[in-house]
């Protein structure tokens, strides 16, 4: 592309992660990278990676600024968008984009785009898409050299005013939530702090699996690792907890009765490859596992990265796209026209699964006793056709919906981006609010005061609903006769900083 001045950056835009707003004129002598990206997008989260490897890399010469340009209303807000960064361990400064207008000037036309920026501050290149390590790597060496045999490289390592970090809590954006009556557990997805925490419905303590740090490593409970875990499925009669381990892009297998962790999917890389396809399951790549769902001897993947539903066969070991092309959208009908958009949720009544689709804000189904065929029940079916409206079918609106579950014929959603719980009768395609102001927030009560902030897993035990509340930290539940809300006090956990382990799993300060 030919080179261009770059535009100044805006002044007067909300800054995080810096004390002060930054101007390119400023940044002369130095590469900068500008990320734009959107939260909710799981492409976006998927480069976040190879900036961190980059700034490593190149600390004297390479800065790298996010411009958020929000794709829902609510990732407009300057705190969801700090809670990101927090979750997402982002440490370079970020910059939010009023109404497209960074976007506009750059002529960016797709989530994620890098826009590269010399020292002289001309745009010498762009790339869209994930997987472009490679590519900004050499591109960012050339710079350099380019550059300092002219004498217009000004080296300096530079450091950030941080966002406010979070006090240690308990929990920390917990993601999915798992009940199960018959044997009093609730599992927890304590995503955060990158282990799997069981308590019971009343949140006794009971055991706690990873050591709180990420990585990727099999072995006792106490020593086992995972990298911000989500969707989980019980099998009781063995009495083992499969996990979507999403940032190792893996599936592992909790034996509850030895107390071990093992890998059973997954090479603990991302797959590139959107097209359907399988394999063996230890030698084929994921591509962001976020919930799992059992269906006879099959575990059912919601594949977010791949835009895709995986099965993986608990006999032979074979794993493979069960339904989705890979194109992100929502197109109903069989296998090979199916598309989703980022499925982040799982549920399974009788043979029919329900599929919370977050880009799309819509719920979907697939019957599972046939040749696979998908259809909407609820949501727009478009990519930007969300919003919060409660009614039948098509006229139905979502926000970037994250967690399903099913119970008593009925549908429970998390509207994760207006902080509510709905209910869809399947049959008729109604969707009802039943819990949640819609108004961010952390407050117990009746159903129309609570308040929630960006509920994600939902799970149902006898007539109460679990809701991991990611963004308070906590676990919910809601009386479903009553529609009352509480939030579940679990005894002494604590950070996994602050834990000691003893021999029965159970973390103690």
């Amino acid at each position: 592309m030919a080179c261009i001045r770059a535009p100044e950056l805006p002044q007067d835009f909300s800054w995080l992660n810096t004390d002060q707003p930054l101007s390119l004129k400023s940044l002369r002598g130095r590469v900068v990278l500008l990320d734009f990206w959107t939260y909710g997008c799981i492409n976006c989260l998927h480069i976040l990676p190879d900036l961190r490897y980059l700034e490593a890399k190149y600390p004297e010469h390479l800065t790298v600024i996010g411009i958020h340009s929000a794709k829902f209303d609510h990732e407009k807000g300057i705190d969801p968008v700090r809670q990101s960064i927090l979750r997402h361990d982002i440490h370079h400064p970020v910059l939010i984009d009023r109404d497209f207008q960074i976007w506009q000037q750059y002529v960016v036309k797709a989530w994620p785009t890098i826009m590269v920026i010399d020292p002289q501050g001309y745009v010498v290149g762009y790339v869209s898409g994930e997987g472009k390590r490679e590519f900004l790597d050499d591109l960012i060496a050339k710079l350099i050299q380019k550059h300092d045999v002219k004498g217009t490289l000004e080296p300096q390592p530079l450091a950030w005013s941080m966002s406010p970090q979070l006090a240690d809590r308990p929990l920390s954006f917990p993601g999915k939530v798992l009940a199960d009556l018959d044997t009093d557990r609730l599992f927890i997805a304590d995503t955060g702090h990158h282990r799997i925490v069981i308590t019971t419905l009343s949140g006794q303590l009971r055991h706690i699996v990873g050591v709180g740090t990420p990585g990727l490593w099999d072995g006792q409970f106490d020593e086992a690792e995972f990298s911000a875990p989500q969707g989980m499925a019980f099998d009781r009669s063995h009495q083992v907890l499969y996990v979507a381990d999403s940032n190792n892009h893996a599936i592992r297998k909790l034996d509850l009765v030895e107390q071990t962790v093992e890998t059973i999917a997954g090479v603990g890389q991302q797959s590139q490859n959107i097209h359907p396809h399988g394999g063996k399951a230890r030698e084929v790549a994921l591509n962001s596992p976020w919930d799992l769902q059992l269906f006879r001897h099959f575990l059912l993947i919601a594949m977010a990265g791949m835009h895709q539903i995986w099965g993986l066969d608990l006999i032979d070991g074979q794993i493979g796209t069960l339904v989705g092309t890979g194109a992100e959208g929502c197109m109903d009908g069989d296998a090979t026209l199916a598309a989703f958009a980022q499925p982040s949720g799982l549920a399974l009544q009788a043979n029919q699964l329900f599929v919370a689709d977050s880009e799309s804000s819509s719920i979907r189904s697939i019957e599972l006793d046939s040749t696979p065929e998908v259809r909407t029940l609820c949501g727009s079916g478009q990519l930007f056709g969300f919003g919060n409206r409660d009614g039948r079918g098509e006229s139905v609106r979502l926000q970037h919906c994250l967690g399903i579950t099913a119970a008593h014929g009925l549908v429970w959603i998390a509207d994760t981006y207006n902080h509510k719980i709905k209910r869809l009768n399947p049959k008729t395609g109604i969707c009802q609010s039943i819990a949640g102001s819609g108004v961010a927030g952390w407050q117990d009560g009746s159903s129309k005061i609570a308040q929630f902030y960006e509920p994600n897993g939902l799970t149902v035990a006898g007539h109460w609903l679990f809701v991991a509340d990611t963004n308070n930290h906590v676990i919910r539940r809601i009386d479903l006769d009553r529609l009352e809300v509480s939030t579940v006090v679990i005894a002494n956990l604590c950070p996994p900083k602050l834990c000691f382990y003893r021999p029965d799993g159970i973390g103690m300060t």
